[in-house]
């Protein structure tokens, strides 16, 4: 978990510049951000979301986005919308309970459930962060072996040691470890931002998309896909950990401070994440939708598809697209895995042990040659079932003001925030129906 900003250095002030501003005991840490300017408290205060923001772009999105635009062409790009103004109101509820509190999520549920719904919500949480892991481990590999020619099964080993190094920049201050997220997510922005450049589409049919509708169950499944790769648990529960304890506010007013920057911060991050979702569904719908091409609905196809249809340039921009996203959100997941773990049993081991646990289903899956996409849409279905087990808790506790004192829910949030999570469990359950009775 990240240590608090104790100096100045931290919290973004290099040495040698207003050694007064970091001094003075009598001051907050917000006050000493200030003084030095509102430029250091903006860097100070931005960068949570970007992190979390990773799991929102993690490699079960270019497989739901990609086969949702082979399959059905723009027809579901409304999901990803709706899905990313979701996941703004959900990010936005996770970093202001980390700021009203000082605690994240997971430590809220074991201090107010009962001690059984902790434990469960603790056993469902880590089911969680193995399907994220597995959509990580086989999304990197992929771009491995498809960049490379490595195998898969040494390319999941590659990726484990590569996350667990991006990881280790934490112990040396958050700042190195966010800045080595963004960057990764600048390649994936590129990377998407080139490739829809060079292909191009048609705005009306695009705008078409944007129209709710659906056609058949598989279009059902792939939107429950879409959502739970984007609204991602893990990164609820993650993301109040990153402002729990970034700048301690010493009163109501600097909390309702912090609360403005992370409201822009996550405008920003999950703005940019909604837009390279959306263009991957928007560019494999201009470019694959009704091609005679086979295997497109993959990673796999979807990259020779590139190669063929574009060129090798655009097939080697959306690999390199993928192996960042993947080498990021593995990463950012195995931090999460630390936060749900300490905070709902109030437990830790050490990282490589938690990497060797989450990374197994990924390895096996890999090792016996399962297809890597079809495990990687299964992945999201899972993790669209872990929504309501973070979401539900959420709504609960930030709407009561014991708990979030001047920052607690206003009504219309409250409702709104209720409405997602019912929105959520009935496409659910609508899908469960689908799939037992056809």
């Amino acid at each position: 978990m990240t240590a608090p900003l104790r100096d100045a250095t931290v919290a973004g002030i290099p040495p040698g510049v207003v050694p007064d501003v970091a001094l003075q005991p009598d001051q907050s840490e917000i006050e000493r951000l200030r003084r030095a300017g509102r430029l250091r408290l903006s860097l100070a205060a931005l960068g949570p979301a970007f992190v979390a923001s990773v799991a929102y772009v993690d490699p079960g999105n270019f497989a739901t986005n990609i086969s949702a635009g082979a399959k059905y062409g723009y027809l579901l790009l409304w999901v990803i919308l709706a899905a990313n103004l979701m996941a703004m109101l959900i990010q936005n509820l996770s970093a202001k309970i980390g700021i009203a509190t000082g605690r994240n999520l997971p430590e809220l549920c074991r201090e107010y459930f009962p001690r059984r719904v902790s434990a469960g919500l603790w056993v469902q949480a880590e089911l969680v962060v193995m399907a994220t892991d597995l959509a990580e481990f086989v999304g990197a590999a992929i771009a491995l072996n498809l960049i490379f020619g490595v195998p898969q099964l040494a390319a999941g080993l590659i990726t484990a040691v590569v996350s667990l190094g991006i990881l280790a920049l934490q112990r040396r201050g958050y700042r190195r470890f966010e800045l080595a997220i963004v960057f990764l997510l600048g390649i994936i922005l590129l990377g998407f931002l080139y490739d829809a450049l060079k292909i191009g589409f048609d705005g009306g049919d695009a705008a078409a998309g944007l129209v709710p509708s659906f056609d058949g169950s598989g279009s059902v499944l792939l939107a429950t896909a879409i959502l739970g790769a984007t609204v991602m648990p893990h990164a609820i529960y993650l993301h109040s950990a990153l402002t729990q304890d970034r700048i301690k506010p010493r009163d109501d007013e600097e909390r309702r401070m912090l609360l403005r920057f992370q409201r822009a911060d996550v405008t920003i991050a999950m703005g940019i994440a909604g837009l390279v979702n959306m263009s991957m569904l928007v560019i494999a719908a201009s470019l694959f939708f009704g091609s005679s091409l086979p295997g497109l609905d993959t990673i796999e196809g979807a990259h020779s598809g590139f190669d063929t249809l574009v060129g090798p340039e655009a097939a080697f921009a959306f690999a390199f697209a993928l192996l960042a996203s993947g080498l990021a959100s593995s990463s950012v997941g195995t931090y999460a895995g630390q936060v749900v773990m300490q905070g709902f049993i109030g437990r830790q081991i050490p990282l490589f042990a938690r990497r060797l646990l989450t990374m197994t289903p990924a390895l096996i899956v890999l090792a016996i040659g399962v297809s890597p996409t079809q495990a990687l849409v299964i992945s999201q279905v899972v993790l669209s079932f872990g929504i309501p087990f973070a979401l539900v808790p959420l709504v609960l506790l930030t709407r009561r003001a014991d708990i979030m004192g001047a920052l607690v829910n206003r009504g219309t949030t409250t409702v709104v925030a209720a409405l997602v999570a019912a929105l959520v469990i009935g496409l659910n359950a609508f899908l469960v129906g689908q799939l037992i009775f056809g």
